[in-house]
């Protein structure tokens, strides 16, 4: 699919795409540097310093074996895609392969579902972005920080790719230097036996001398997996950059491989100090366990701190979620999936007209500002219809593969970054989704927002049966299919 890119034009955005890379396609300025913080941002997210205190709170010290099953199986949904995304270098995204080995109705869903799932979360950060600031002035009128931020990282994004990778690379850094002072600041409070308010020493006994390492029992467990996979939301976000990579061939595959090591150091380590410092009873699910941390520590700035870091962060994922949805949309156009206007590229090669389209629906989460209470409610349940969204990208990456290894074996055999495990393995993540399903079932918020989503899949396929018949889609897919009829003579 992504060996086609949008078709030509003329004016201030009428440069052409083309092969990624190429003379009239996307530029490739994402250094080494870039990817590895833009892999570590996409896998830490808000919910890391915000939601952690929710998911201690109904699992209990459990909590840390959740995030580790959960980046486990993650880890080898990355690996097939970077096993993918390097066996054709005209690939851009996942979305590209899907179109390309499921058919072009993959593409389709896989393309729009994604930047449907970013747009939300960009909303839902906006909101929260406005509401990190009012921390600080109280007074000022919420939607001035909501406009200013859409603002500035329209700004940011425009000049061109590497003005992206330059701001998330220092967001992804703040979140970092966050993170490891809250584990340095434990380790020091468990080594000297710190006593807080509870009247409980900081020890490693903590994790399981308050009814052991399962407190809350089987289904205290389970209610953990609810919460915590909506933090590994955007740790795919590494294959949207494959086309403007300077070296995906050596970049990507460092980034895949180093997912497991940010887990264990960023989530696990947090929350073994958070447990061991604070006994799990203790931690509010209504409170960032960072700032209780730092609180505990004597830090009086904590509040502040801790509000300046999530506020970076849930900057850091709208800023994720314009640029990868730019993108998406600028592939989907080169396939006729969406309007040809935004396949075209500025002078700076950056889809321009792409990024001002996903940024204008960022502007709903200034009316949501406003909106009242009832609708607040309703946005939760959006959002976690755009968590179980991403699942089902995952489920595309993963069917893709599966279809990769019977149709062009060729290319399996060839590659130097395989998946570990192969088809048996891509099974075993595809039933623990059926688990994560299944597990949405069991809380009312969770299951009627499983029960709402397939609308967003009948609205797709209801505007593909309108896309497949245009005659710029047709033109499109014949080109498409001539091309990879070459491409696969060709690897014979």
């Amino acid at each position: 699919m992504a060996v086609l890119q949008g078709q030509g034009g003329s004016g201030d955005d009428g440069a052409a795409a083309g092969d990624p890379g190429g003379p009239g396609g996307l530029s490739r300025q994402l250094a080494n540097r870039h990817i590895q913080l833009i892999a570590i941002g996409g896998a830490i997210g808000t919910g890391l310093f915000m939601g952690s205190g929710k998911t201690i709170s109904l699992a209990g010290p459990s909590v840390i074996l959740v995030y580790m099953i959960i980046g486990f199986f993650l880890f080898f949904v990355m690996r097939a895609m970077g096993e993918l995304l390097l066996s054709n270098s005209g690939y851009k995204s996942f979305a590209d392969f899907a179109g390309d080995l499921l058919g072009p109705w993959a593409g389709f869903f896989t393309g729009w579902t994604y930047w449907f799932c970013w747009v939300v979360t960009g909303i839902a950060d906006v909101v929260a972005i406005a509401g990190y600031v009012a921390f600080w002035w109280p007074d000022l009128p919420l939607w001035i920080p909501a406009l200013v931020c859409i603002t500035v990282l329209l700004v940011l994004n425009l000049p061109t790719v590497r003005a992206f990778g330059e701001t998330e690379f220092w967001f992804a850094l703040i979140k970092i230097i966050a993170i490891g002072a809250l584990i340095v600041t434990g380790l020091v409070m468990i080594l000297t036996g710190f006593t807080g308010d509870s009247g409980t020493p900081a020890s490693l006994a903590n994790l399981w001398n308050d009814g052991g390492f399962f407190p809350t029992g089987p289904m205290g467990f389970v209610a953990g997996f609810q919460i915590a996979v909506f933090a590994f939301v955007g740790i795919e976000l590494v294959g949207t950059t494959a086309a403007e990579t300077k070296d995906p061939q050596r970049t990507l595959p460092r980034a895949v491989n180093s997912i497991p090591i940010r887990i264990l150091l960023f989530y696990v380590g947090a929350l073994v100090v958070i447990c061991a410092v604070t006994p799990w009873r203790q931690v509010s699910a209504a409170e960032s366990p960072f700032v209780a941390m730092f609180t505990l520590a004597g830090l009086g700035i904590a509040a502040s701190v801790v509000n300046f870091v999530v506020l970076t962060s849930a900057t850091s994922s709208a800023n994720s979620g314009i640029y990868s949805t730019s993108r998406m949309v600028f592939g989907l156009a080169g396939e006729g999936n969406a309007p040809a206007v935004f396949g075209k590229l500025s002078p700076r090669r950056v889809p321009a007209n792409a990024l001002r389209f996903s940024c204008a629906f960022l502007l709903i989460g200034v009316v949501l500002l406003y909106a009242g209470q009832s609708i607040i409610e309703a946005f939760t349940v959006v959002t976690t219809i755009s968590s179980l969204c991403f699942m089902f990208v995952w489920t595309m990456i993963l069917a893709s593969y599966l279809a990769y290894r019977k149709r062009r074996p060729q290319l399996h055999a060839a590659s130097t970054f395989k998946m570990p495990g192969g088809i048996p393995m891509v099974w075993a993540v595809l039933a623990f989704f059926v688990f994560i399903v299944w597990a949405l079932t069991q809380e009312s918020d969770t299951l009627q927002a499983l029960l709402v989503t397939p609308i967003w899949f009948v609205v797709l396929a209801i505007a593909y049966l309108f896309v497949r018949r245009s005659p710029h889609h047709s033109a499109l897919r014949k080109q498409h299919r001539e091309k990879v009829r070459a491409e696969t003579a060709a690897l014979r």
